[in-house]
């Protein structure tokens, strides 16, 4: 990703993270309504579910210009998603739901270039995840 695409998914993440228990179930609410048999993957608590994945997408935030940092930690990541029974198609429904998440926290501000650089970040995230 070049600079630029990576500021604007930094500085759009700080804008939702401090709403990170409202964003986690905003997203989840969407997600199993594009595709309710991705709730049966998730067995414990959703407010803990939430958490993990706002620090996952911190972490991944924080680390797009460090590929050393973040591939291991999605390589691993991907295997245990694989391993709860998450195929790759599913990907793509997380993707839609995390868009339609950000848009919704963001309002204006999920202008077209930051809907740009969040599809290339997660289409990179989410191809290590699958690898």
């Amino acid at each position: 990703m070049n600079p630029q695409a990576i500021s604007l998914v930094r500085e759009s993440f700080s804008q939702v993270a401090p709403d990170a228990e409202a964003v986690a179930s905003l997203f989840y609410e969407r997600l199993f309504s594009m595709d309710p048999k991705l709730r049966s993957l998730f067995k414990s608590d959703m407010a803990g579910q939430g958490r993990m994945l706002m620090a996952a997408i911190s972490f991944a935030v924080e680390n797009l210009a460090r590929p050393d940092a973040i591939v291991p930690a999605l390589q691993d990541m991907g295997k245990r998603h694989a391993g709860y029974g998450v195929k790759d198609e599913d990907y793509d429904t997380v993707g839609g739901a995390l868009l339609w998440t950000l848009e919704q926290g963001l309002g204006d501000d999920f202008t077209d270039e930051c809907k740009q650089a969040w599809i290339e970040a997660y289409t990179l995230l989410a191809s290590v995840m699958k690898g």
